[in-house]
């Protein structure tokens, strides 16, 4: 059967989000049995509100959630750049906690389990640190905007909750080249995938992102139980293929959800094709394009998989 992605038009981050959850309802209703309901939002910067989830997306998605599911939600994130309670107060968030039971968690004071992931020849792991929060979760909700990226070409849904997870001083570690890191979020995201993709497409980043680009109106919302299929789409109506994007690529290869149009449904616009906004890509976007393994590297990551008991 093929995912079903939720689509709309948008004009604003909560109107957006808010009309394309409700396309969605049966699906949210699912965290209504959930133990634990964390909603991974992406700041990187505490200072550039460009580069932040808006904070109106994250309310209608919490209020949405509210409707099934009557405990605590947690909101996780550490930025990059600056703290976790400078990002809430810049970007209003704290106000959320007078409309919603919510509790904010910073990810770089959390618990945390010990991954492996590849070095730069890909014949080593490094050991990183992955929060336990976000482990724990069993309905984990990834929420940004749609982003052009230094490294990965994009930073949508799952690389959001994937390196988010990561410890602040252990991110580092991940960056071991474009063939590397491509293959470590794609491992991670088997123990990080989202419940619920939720990409608020009003306006995104293109050109130097995920952080110094410039902003990009998209007018779209989209929704999934599929972060591939999500993911796979709004990088479609970026004008990217996400063949060229390696996790996604992974992902799809390793039987972790739809990257190809043809085994996606989209729900709520009947061309989405007309919807389609080229972002102008990160300077680094060729060179990026090299993640792809030559021969002897395929050996090496086959035998890293079955050592990392993948």
């Amino acid at each position: 059967m093929p995912s079903e992605v939720y689509l709309s038009r948008s004009e604003g981050h909560y109107e957006g989000v808010k009309r394309v959850l409700g396309l969605a309802d049966k699906v949210l209703r699912k965290a209504g049995t959930a133990r634990q309901v964390v909603v991974k939002v992406n700041f990187v910067s505490a200072y550039r509100e460009l580069c932040a989830t808006p904070v109106g997306a994250v309310r209608a998605v919490i209020e949405a959630l509210s409707k099934h599911y009557g405990g605590t939600i947690i909101v996780a994130e550490r930025p990059a750049q600056g703290s976790l309670i400078e990002a809430l107060r810049n970007y209003g968030y704290l106000a959320l906690k007078e409309l919603y039971d919510v509790e904010f968690v910073d990810i770089g004071r959390d618990d945390y389990e010990v991954f492996e992931v590849w070095d730069s020849n890909l014949d080593k792991t490094v050991k990183i640190r992955v929060s336990k929060t976000m482990l724990d979760a069993d309905y984990l909700v990834s929420v940004v905007r749609p982003k052009t990226h230094d490294t990965v070409v994009v930073t949508l849904t799952i690389k959001n909750v994937v390196v988010g997870a990561v410890h602040p001083g252990y991110r580092g570690l991940l960056h071991q080249g474009y063939k590397a890191i491509n293959l470590s979020i794609a491992y991670l995201a088997r123990h990080l995938m989202p419940s619920l993709a939720v990409v608020d497409g009003y306006v995104g980043m293109e050109g130097d992102g995920p952080i110094g680009g410039s902003p990009k109106k998209l007018g779209v919302a989209v929704v999934g139980e599929d972060p591939v299929a999500v993911d796979s789409l709004v990088a479609l109506l970026m004008g990217f293929n996400p063949k060229n994007i390696g996790y996604l690529y992974y992902l799809s290869q390793w039987g972790l959800g739809f990257m190809a149009p043809n085994r996606v449904r989209v729900v709520g616009v009947e061309d989405w094709k007309s919807m389609v906004s080229r972002f102008k890509p990160h300077r680094t976007y060729f060179d990026q394009l090299g993640w792809r393994l030559r021969a002897e590297e395929e050996v090496k990551v086959l035998r890293s998989l079955r050592f990392l008991s993948f």
